[in-house]
């Protein structure tokens, strides 16, 4: 008699959707030849989507009355210039801050709207295809939401910190910027040196990992409970008593979904506004 075939336990079920795509398995908590392929892949692809809605709002805009979409990035561009205006008052830095800003916004927000997708959808469909291919499709791994991925948020987290940088060599020469490293926050006597320097070094870090970590943390618990109300309907499918699991499945998922459109848009928008705070601190002089 064949052997029984079961389903993925509700352990198994979240441990395999929270699994990456990657080049090769780690060896340790941290590998830096690994790769999540996943996560880059979505976010090239949501990189291009986004440029490409900016490029043809750009391309399309009139000066008569604009339609839906013209308007609507036009509050866009509006909401973001105004708020670097209020954070960074050089004109010239701004030239490339507002857009880079805008270039944020609305990248983020396209990554973490992929968690509006039902949870199944495209690792089944990526299943299918890994399997065509002669592979296991049991051990076909696709994580769609980059944001729930540290490596992504951490990594955009270093770029702002590397353009921060920057903006501190430009404003203030590399001269000036190291006498700052040395000298703040706590004066230029030569026995505070090695304080100033380390309070500044802790400053940096601390920015950049809560930077990073502010947007991982909300996108992967997002995630998560999005698995624990598919779990839902998984129970009711498999039990002919639990009538109310598919009401119940159906209510949760869609309550969790508005109020997750708030929490995509509102994680974008912080990332974005701390992105202009920084460095516009990289323009004060302490």
């Amino acid at each position: 008699m064949a052997a029984e075939q079961h389903g993925p336990t509700a352990g198994e079920y979240i441990v395999h959707h929270l699994t990456h795509w990657q080049n090769k398995p780690m060896q340790g908590v941290i590998d830096f030849s690994v790769f999540n392929l996943d996560s880059i892949f979505w976010s090239v692809v949501l990189g291009i989507v986004g440029t490409w809605l900016l490029w043809r709002a750009a391309r399309s805009a009139t000066s008569g009355v604009p339609g839906r979409f013209q308007a609507a990035v036009e509050i866009l561009v509006e909401m973001v210039d105004s708020q670097a205006k209020g954070i960074i008052h050089n004109a010239e830095s701004r030239k490339l801050v507002a857009p880079m800003a805008l270039t944020v916004f609305v990248w983020i927000f396209l990554m973490n709207a992929m968690d509006l997708l039902p949870v199944d959808f495209i690792p089944m469909i990526w299943s299918w295809i890994y399997g065509a291919a002669g592979h296991d499709p049991h051990h076909a791994y696709m994580r769609v939401v980059p944001t729930a991925d540290l490596s992504t948020t951490l990594g955009l987290s270093v770029s702002v910190l590397l353009v921060c940088i920057a903006y501190n060599i430009k404003i203030k020469g590399i001269g000036g910027w190291v006498h700052e490293l040395f000298t703040a926050p706590f004066g230029s006597h030569p026995l505070l040196w090695p304080v100033n320097f380390v309070m500044q070094m802790i400053e940096f870090a601390a920015k950049t990992v809560s930077h990073g970590m502010r947007l991982f943390g909300n996108m992967y618990a997002g995630e998560l409970v999005f698995m624990l109300i598919a779990l839902m309907g998984g129970a009711a499918a498999m039990s002919l008593s639990g009538i109310l699991l598919p009401i119940g499945h159906v209510i949760a998922g869609s309550i969790w979904a508005i109020f997750h459109i708030l929490i995509i848009t509102l994680q974008a928008f912080i990332f974005m506004m701390l992105t202009l705070v920084y460095v516009g601190q990289a323009h004060d002089a302490h």
